[in-house]
């Protein structure tokens, strides 16, 4: 009797230590975008090849109404990683650190190190190398063919980390000039271009994690489809070129829209063969277009590389997958090129959040959402307990088990002194002068029956409620961030 009763208390203890092994602290992978728009095949876009993105689709949910908060990579960067707003002194550019404008604030990331999970930052994530250091265990970012050989601070020697030649005229004029062609084609293989090169790394770090005992936070920083376009030639020859069209509102800006709201695209005009001033032709818009689906799919076929370990490992039992971009990106609606804009083509992202034991695989959701409500949800989702009277996003727990469920009412966007209110429904801008809250202009746009913003209907009678309303919450629920 004393034997079976041993037995059973070490089957007890058996099961007991499989269930404690069975709740670990979940992993986090993050694939973080940049300047990706929501143009892929899961989200309708069925000329773009991204099958592994659609395949994260398919095992997780996609939010279909997901916005930045700043469509500028660092300051976006910036207020996600923070979970906070820009404000008219915070987060504003491209040159934003956080260490600088919040320096006492927990980051995502050092929530999950405090947390005693392994933090790994691999390529782009902040968008300088050097800022938020001790955020992490470990940070790896790739140069490109332009070695750091002059003891400079990484801030100081920022292209070399992310334009990346490889057609020897275009490296050689890079050299040369500092600055080269807006896209290229290289007979070379996936692992040559600083994405894959990043990649390779996030694939070792897979298999060494696999080996210990730690919850992990492990990023995936893509370059990618950042300026320029640059991607191997088997991505380029996915698609075909004549049929490649330019969208249909390429050569107008919207109507009744003021002349502040479209941008020059001054970061494209530093590129070679774009000109300084005036439109470009029509068969460059088309090579633009080309190029920048040829590096979507580059992408994707990385990212298939990175799920693709992490399943063989195992690690895809215990692991929460978050795919975003930091802002969008125009490819020529109205007039426009790259991001810096108020413009929805600017500010919409893809969202994808896959995790063990999830019950609604392969759905959407229409619910409004942004960037800051990345940080509520990853610590909701590990229960990790957030920083105090710092985020300014939700956690979309609730959503991702009720996809039907709404979002929020009213999502922030701020670019230069430009300040939108998204709903589901509307975007409303007011673009104020820097000293007070004098409005110089404003734009409103009804998604339900222009979504691809191409009138301004912010004087139309028909209208003047939901403008009043707008207005109201945009200087009274974002008060401190507007004023």
């Amino acid at each position: 009797m004393r034997f079976l009763i041993f037995i059973s208390c070490i089957l007890c203890l058996t099961a007991c230590e499989k269930a404690v092994e069975e709740k670990q602290s979940p992993n986090v992978l993050l694939l973080y975008m940049d300047d990706l728009r929501p143009e892929l095949s899961s989200y309708g876009a069925d000329y773009i090849k991204s099958p592994n993105i659609d395949a994260l689709a398919a095992s997780g949910m996609q939010f279909n109404n997901a916005y930045c908060n700043v469509p500028v990579c660092g300051a976006s960067r910036a207020s996600m990683l923070t979970g906070m707003l820009p404000t008219r002194k915070r987060f504003l550019n491209y040159n934003t650190f956080v260490e600088k404008e919040t320096p006492d604030v927990i980051t995502l990331p050092q929530l999950f190190k405090n947390n005693g999970y392994t933090t790994i930052s691999n390529g782009k994530v902040y968008h300088h190398l050097d800022d938020r250091e001790n955020d992490w265990d470990e940070v790896y970012r790739p140069y490109a063919f332009d070695k750091n050989d002059q003891n400079l601070k990484p801030t100081d020697y920022w292209q070399s980390l992310w334009k990346d030649y490889h057609n020897p005229e275009n490296t050689a004029e890079y050299l040369a000039t500092n600055t080269g062609p807006a896209y290229e084609s290289a007979a070379v293989a996936d692992s040559v271009y600083i994405d894959g090169l990043m990649t390779e790394k996030v694939i070792r770090d897979l298999k060494k994690l696999e080996k210990t005992a730690k919850p992990f936070f492990l990023t995936a920083g893509f370059i990618a489809p950042h300026l320029p376009f640059n991607a191997p030639k088997k991505y380029w020859d996915l698609y075909n070129r004549d049929s490649i069209k330019q969208p249909e509102n390429y050569n107008y800006i919207p109507k009744n829209a003021p002349k502040m709201s479209i941008s020059n695209w001054p970061e494209m005009r530093a590129y070679s063969n774009i000109p300084m001033q005036g439109q470009v032709s029509d068969s460059v818009a088309l090579d633009l277009i080309h190029g920048y689906y040829a590096t979507v799919s580059y992408t994707d076929a990385l990212i298939g590389k990175i799920l693709s370990q992490l399943k063989e490992s195992g690690l895809d039992k215990n692991t929460i997958v978050i795919l975003v971009s930091d802002h969008g990106y125009n490819l020529q609606e109205h007039t426009q090129w790259a991001k810096f804009t108020n413009y929805k083509t600017s500010t919409r992202v893809p969202l994808i959040i896959s995790y063990p034991g999830m019950e609604n695989k392969g759905m959407t959701t229409k619910a409004l959402t942004d960037l800051i409500d990345i940080y509520p949800t990853l610590a909701d989702l590990c229960d990790l307990k957030i920083p105090e009277n710092q985020l300014d996003g939700v956690s979309l727990k609730l959503v991702l088990e009720n996809p039907r469920l709404p979002g929020k009412d009213y999502v922030l966007i701020k670019k230069g002194n430009g300040f939108s209110i998204q709903t589901a429904q509307y975007s409303y801008t007011e673009f104020l002068k820097k000293d007070n809250d004098s409005i110089m202009a404003r734009m409103l746009y009804n998604h339900n029956t222009d979504l691809d913003e191409n009138v301004n209907i912010v004087n139309d009678p028909a209208f003047a409620k939901a403008k009043q309303e707008l207005n109201y919450a945009l200087h009274t629920v974002f008060k401190k961030n507007v004023e």
